[in-house]
């Protein structure tokens, strides 16, 4: 495969590096330090088209494909990955299950917005009780007439209480299939809807200036329009956004993962002992070195798993290999880049020192690393 960039492809990736470096860099360090949501560079972002990228320009999108998504999110992820989430989960898993399942009354409605960065979306599958075991939903909607009533819990949900949140999509059991297994849908939750509460925001390790929070459903009402897809289909719709969110996540592994190799670069310049830049001591050279081939081959998998997916090929086993490998380079360059900075990469006010918080949830969010092994193990067809 040829993975060189188009002209395209190479105009939006510089815009966005441009971006992370003049607009991001400056305020990324105080925004994670407040916990506070990056609200004007979310707009700015939308103002460049990002949030809609890979959706038809019917609906308000760039026309171009995931791939363009995947690009952006990896030179936003070099500088601050709490917006790089932010970005990731309004688009792979708030507007795209909308775009791939909706009926075309639900995308005229929602998607121009999304795509303009005006508002968010979020996805609502994590259960307190449920983690990496998706299957096992608890939250109900009954259909009473023409309204569907929801009742349950959600937990962990990014972009869920923003200012700009427009809806979440959930997903419900709403019946038993004639195998007696349950029946799983999604449905489009306002976020004005009486009933439907949303928790207040996580202490978290990392991620700080990203919005997750815990949602809560009482007799909440929506329309019985409001379903998504075809209903008891609403597991496999989530499995399909997974698989596609798992290429999203590693190109921002990837960005956090070269992110470390700047930033160690240049330290190795600056920083001085026993009369040397630190950078002419072997041991950091090394360091270094393996660093990049980290970033490098973490790229090369989503670039291969990005590649198969816009050809419309099989691409379930590569995400996942793009996924495990890219969060695992990110927690080992994290780690590595904190060694090289010594005490101050241990000070918060340090870009590593936040990547290094940061890096631990990749190897978690959408799908764990072990996870990830079964599904590699499962294509493979190890019997499991």
């Amino acid at each position: 495969m040829d993975f060189r960039l188009s002209t395209e492809e190479t105009a939006l990736r510089e815009a966005v590096e441009e971006f992370a470096r003049e607009k991001v860099a400056p305020v990324a360090g105080d925004l994670y330090e407040r916990g506070e949501f990056p609200y004007k560079l979310v707009a700015q972002l939308g103002e460049m088209g990002i949030f809609g990228a890979c959706f038809d320009d019917k609906y308000g999108g760039a026309g171009g494909d995931y791939f363009m998504l995947c690009l952006a999110l990896e030179e936003l992820g070099r500088v601050d990955s709490s917006l790089a989430i932010t970005v990731e989960a309004a688009v792979s898993l708030g507007a795209m299950p909308i775009y791939r399942f909706g009926t075309d009354e639900q995308k005229q409605r929602w998607l121009p917005k999304l795509c303009r960065g005006e508002a968010l979306a979020a996805f609502g599958l994590t259960e307190p009780d449920g983690g990496s075991d998706a299957g096992a939903t608890k939250t109900r909607a009954v259909l009473d007439g023409d309204e569907w009533v929801i009742n349950g819990g959600k937990c962990f949900i990014t972009n869920a209480g923003t200012d700009i949140t427009e809806f979440v999509t959930v997903t419900a059991v709403t019946g038993t299939k004639p195998d007696g297994h349950k029946e799983i849908s999604t449905i489009i939750v306002p976020r004005d809807t009486p009933g439907f509460t949303v928790g207040p925001k996580y202490s978290k390790v990392g991620w700080s200036s990203s919005d997750t929070r815990e949602l809560f459903f009482d007799d909440c009402r929506v329309p019985a329009a409001n379903l998504l897809g075809e209903r008891g289909r609403g597991y496999a719709q989530f499995l399909r956004i997974l698989d596609e969110g798992r290429i999203a996540i590693a190109a921002l592994a990837t960005g956090l993962a070269q992110g470390c190799v700047d930033e160690s670069i240049r330290y190795a310049k600056e920083r001085h002992a026993f009369g040397h830049p630190i950078g002419d001591f072997q041991a950091i050279q090394f360091a270094i070195a393996d660093m990049e081939l980290r970033a490098h081959t973490a790229r090369l998998g989503y670039y291969d798993a990005a590649a198969r997916m816009r050809a419309d090929a099989p691409f379930k086993r590569q995400a996942s290999i793009a996924k495990l490998h890219a969060s695992n380079a990110a927690v080992d360059n994290s780690r590595a880049a904190t060694q090289i900075f010594g005490g101050y990469g241990f000070m918060n006010e340090t870009p590593v020192a936040r990547m290094w918080r940061d890096s631990k949830i990749l190897e978690i969010g959408e799908g764990t690393s072990e996870i990830q092994r079964m599904l590699i193990a499962r294509d493979l067809g190890v019997p499991s």
